[in-house]
């Protein structure tokens, strides 16, 4: 049976146009329009995945997916038009699985549905504390130091640095990242370079040294810093 796709948002035109493209790429949907609702029908139907706008009525999105996560592993993705990274952050912070900003890509958000399920179908999570040296990545406080000293990053390369860290002296290809990172949208894909770039400066300017490496023509790799 295909998978059930619940929807969560406010606006019906939003509703509506998720719903379309999520049938019409063979998954079965229902809706809520405000968190309350969202709730009693996450609770009464069991979808294999939730999409939840952040700003709604009775209950907001932040409620919902923290009463939810206290209930169950179910994939979240957060819908959010709210383009500042700190909304971003919170999402993730409080349990859900990835982000889309409003209007969002049809493409893209098939893409990220069709990658968290495939997630979480595998059944295999990242580990709680990724250590590589003196580089800690914590994913569940969302944090990344090297030597105790912290390291900001934005939650694109937060992502990308889990992904690789989790992989040492691993060469993952473009099309892997990608993947692995809940099929992120094509404007990720248009900036990972730019991503990883920005990454390395920040490992470098706290470790002396980038740590990860371009296989030219494949993709990148994660080199446990020597201090």
């Amino acid at each position: 049976m295909p998978e059930l796709i619940l929807v969560v948002d406010d606006e019906p035109k939003v509703s509506r146009l998720a719903r379309d493209y999520l049938e019409k790429n063979g998954f079965r949907v229902v809706t809520a329009s405000d968190g309350q609702s969202a709730l009693t029908t996450a609770r009464r139907e069991k979808p294999d995945l939730i999409i939840l706008d952040l700003m709604l009525p009775i209950m907001d999105g932040r409620e919902v997916c923290k009463t939810l996560r206290r209930e169950s592993d179910v994939p979240i993705i957060m819908l959010t038009a709210l383009a500042e990274e700190v909304d971003q952050v919170t999402g993730l912070e409080i349990g859900a699985d990835d982000y889309i900003t409003k209007p969002f890509s049809t493409r893209a958000l098939i893409a990220r549905v069709r990658a968290l399920l495939r997630r979480a179908k595998g059944g295999v999570k990242p580990p709680k504390i990724i250590r590589a040296g003196g580089l800690e990545v914590d994913p569940d406080r969302y944090s990344v130091t090297f030597n105790d000293q912290p390291i900001k990053l934005t939650p694109n390369e937060f992502k990308l640095l889990q992904v690789l860290a989790s992989r040492p002296g691993q060469t993952l290809t473009r099309e892997q990242l990608l993947d692995e990172m809940h099929g992120i949208a094509s404007s990720f894909d248009r900036s990972i370079d730019s991503h990883i770039k920005n990454l390395r400066k920040k490992l470098e300017t706290a470790s002396g040294e980038s740590m990860i490496e371009t296989v030219y023509g494949i993709g990148y790799r994660f080199i446990e810093a020597n201090n």
